[in-house]
């Protein structure tokens, strides 16, 4: 039908191509997001207390990120490893955020991508495109419960990168046991079941008043 979108049996579904133009102008319209909301946030240059808590949290995210709970369906919960990174854009706004979610992009593709992969916009859909994306937490700099909103934004948008990825590369990979009736949404099932409960349960935690307690005396040492 076109280059974009094909029909096949009455339905239609995006192609290879389509999912890449969606997953770059997602992309684009995230760093221009970033850069017009860094000169609203009227950002300084990074002192050297940010870059050294950012560095704090680029290495306790990368710790935490060995501690995982792996899903029967396949992905982990973490020991709220995408916490960290969103934390830093709370705290220090959309520059600093969006540095150190690349950062922890690098980190994560040497971790486990870089043994393996398929093409390298594939790479860049699991890992650059997908943890660059929990620095969007960034905009909600400041706000008042910007941390929650920032980190349920970033989960979520990362989790759409995975998605674009799963779509592209990995439906030859669908087990066997997995419904026939819903292997159209297959890729989105996969990635969010694990991406949606370590948000739910990152966010039961920070809720709980010692936490809450003890993250307002870190933010107001670190601001």
């Amino acid at each position: 039908m076109s280059y974009f979108i094909s029909s096949q049996d009455g339905y239609f579904a995006m192609t290879q191509s389509g999912y890449t133009v969606l997953a770059i102008i997602i992309l684009i319209a995230m760093l221009l997001t970033a850069f017009i909301a860094d000169k609203k946030q009227q950002s300084k240059k990074i002192n050297a207390k940010q870059l050294a808590f950012s560095g704090i949290a680029l290495a306790l995210a990368f710790i935490t990120s060995y501690i995982k709970y792996e899903m029967p369906m396949g992905g982990s919960v973490t020991l709220f490893s995408m916490f960290f990174i969103c934390y830093i854009g709370y705290l220090y706004g959309i520059k600093v955020s969006i540095l150190t979610a690349f950062s922890y992009s690098i980190l994560q593709f040497i971790q486990s991508g870089g043994s393996y992969f398929l093409t390298p916009f594939q790479t860049c859909c699991d890992y650059f495109f997908a943890f660059t994306a929990l620095g969007i937490a960034g905009l909600w700099y400041g706000k008042k419960h910007g941390l929650i909103t920032g980190y349920i934004v970033a989960c979520l948008l990362r989790g759409l990168f995975h998605t674009i990825g799963g779509y592209m590369y990995w439906m030859d990979y669908m087990p066997e046991s997995f419904p026939k009736a819903l292997s159209a949404i297959y890729p989105i099932v996969y990635n969010y079941a694990y991406i949606l409960a370590e948000m739910v349960i990152t966010i039961v935690i920070l809720s709980l008043p010692p936490v809450k307690k003890a993250l307002s005396k870190i933010t107001a040492l670190t601001r």
